[in-house]
């Protein structure tokens, strides 16, 4: 089943439904990526550079959507174990956040429909 922009929007960027623990993980890596790669780019340049200041930018802005990105999945992931998304906040917490991540991605959500959807990996 091909993706189209609303579902990749969805499950980067939405906080309704539910997801479960691949495309969690996966989604999660690429959100960590995208920043960690325009930053190693950024090393790259010359500080002196009209690109150092242009680069830095586009850096902020994907760590910012970066960040987000995670809150949402996380928010997406803890409603498929039937867990409120409130819960997500602790993606926030620096050593935390870690620990939270390996549980998301191991821990099994509810096999059933739940109050947060019917199913996984679909908007609800």
């Amino acid at each position: 089943m091909p993706l189209d922009s609303r579902q990749i929007l969805w499950l980067f960027f939405g906080v309704s439904g539910r997801l479960s623990r691949a495309p969690y993980f996966l989604a999660g890596l690429f959100a960590q990526l995208v920043p960690a790669f325009i930053l190693y780019r950024f090393t790259l340049v010359p500080e002196t550079s009209g690109s150092s200041e242009v680069l830095a930018t586009i850096f902020w802005l994907a760590l910012i959507l970066s960040v987000w990105s995670n809150i949402t999945l996380g928010i997406k992931r803890l409603h498929d174990l039937g867990q409120p998304g409130i819960v997500a906040v602790s993606l926030l917490v620096p050593v935390v956040s870690y620990f939270v991540f390996i549980f998301l991605c191991f821990y099994p959500g509810n096999a059933g429909p739940n109050r947060f959807g019917a199913y996984t990996n679909s908007p609800r």
